[in-house]
């Protein structure tokens, strides 16, 4: 748990529009100052259960054995919401009966809480199984709120898995259950620049492993999909060998997973994505290491947009557009 972000995070909560929730906070093993923190928070609705470590998954579903709300969100402890976020996404489950999830899209915020960017390019509602077998358009575990019945409906988190343990979540919701999308950015979703390449090895050995289990249950109409959805895998591990390890043995993988992601699905080369990897690739080899670091790293700083702060908040009060 990032115990250095914690209040931010918490203070995000505290500060939505509705009030009636319980706020859960699962100490999965931690060894710092966690706990004292938290004691600094007064809300009578935070309650904290303290556990070995146990990992993601475990920790979300022990958080589940406490939860009694008729509605579920998960914030992990580095990501933030803004003010609205329960309650658009509340109205829009209360809009849509036959919903078990409602999903916004997402603020890309960099490590120090300073910049983001927004990615609205897939806003699918209503069955979106499909869509979800391809790419895992809510992006990471902060995102929804899910009714309780539909949670009770797929059991707890796969704690066999490493990394994707939240697509893999909502491909089982997504089965039975449809999606409603809020069509606003509501959460701030904190990218990490320190990840070595093992770790991306470990979070493409795991969406393999999830897209593996996924076709094993869907439909025979569906099973065409399978190499779109490998190469949006690869073509993934493409952005984060670019962005996280740019050294010549992670430029050297990069380029073998963009091939593997052009084998599976070769209409992916025209995806603009793809053509943006391509250039960036091709500057990181032509280019000094430094210059072509530099290079790139001015390019997402200029498209980049600054989070505006209010000095009583510890966190952002709203991104500046």
């Amino acid at each position: 748990m990032q115990t250095r972000t914690i209040l931010e995070t918490l203070h995000s909560v505290q500060q939505q529009t509705i009030s009636d929730f319980e706020i859960i906070v699962i100490n999965d093993g931690s060894t710092d100052d966690l706990l004292a923190q938290l004691k600094s928070v007064n809300d009578p609705r935070l309650t904290v259960f303290s556990y070995e470590n146990g990992g993601l998954s475990v920790a979300r579903n022990r958080g589940l054995t406490h939860a009694t709300g008729e509605f579920i969100a998960f914030l992990d402890a580095d990501d933030l919401w803004t003010p609205d976020k329960l309650e658009l996404q509340l109205a829009a489950l209360q809009t849509h009966p036959e919903a078990g999830v409602a999903y916004s899209w997402t603020y890309y915020m960099d490590n120090l809480g300073q910049s983001f960017h927004v990615d609205k390019t897939v806003t699918p509602s209503g069955n979106v199984y499909a869509d979800l077998l391809v790419c895992n358009f809510l992006a990471h575990g902060s995102n929804p709120l899910i009714r309780r019945t539909a949670i009770d409906s797929v059991g707890e988190f796969d704690t066999s898995l490493l990394s994707a343990e939240d697509w893999d979540y909502w491909l089982r919701l997504a089965a039975t259950w449809e999606f409603v999308l809020v069509p606003k950015a509501q959460i701030f979703y904190r990218q990490s620049s320190s990840s070595m390449s093992s770790k991306v090895d470990v979070m493409e050995r795991s969406q393999l492993q999830v897209i593996e289990q996924a076709f094993e249950r869907a439909p025979a109409e569906l099973q065409p999909l399978k190499k779109q959805s490998l190469a949006k895998i690869y073509q993934y591990s493409v952005q984060l060998y670019i962005t996280r390890t740019l050294d010549p043995e992670g430029i050297r993988q990069a380029w073998q997973k963009l091939q593997t992601a052009i084998r599976f699905y070769p209409p992916i080369v025209f995806q603009r994505k793809t053509q943006t990897l391509m250039v960036k690739l091709f500057l990181l080899r032509l280019l000094p290491g430094r210059c072509s670091r530099a290079l790139l790293k001015w390019v997402s700083q200029s498209k980049a947009k600054p989070i505006e702060r209010n000095e009583k908040s510890p966190g952002p009060t709203r991104p500046i557009a």
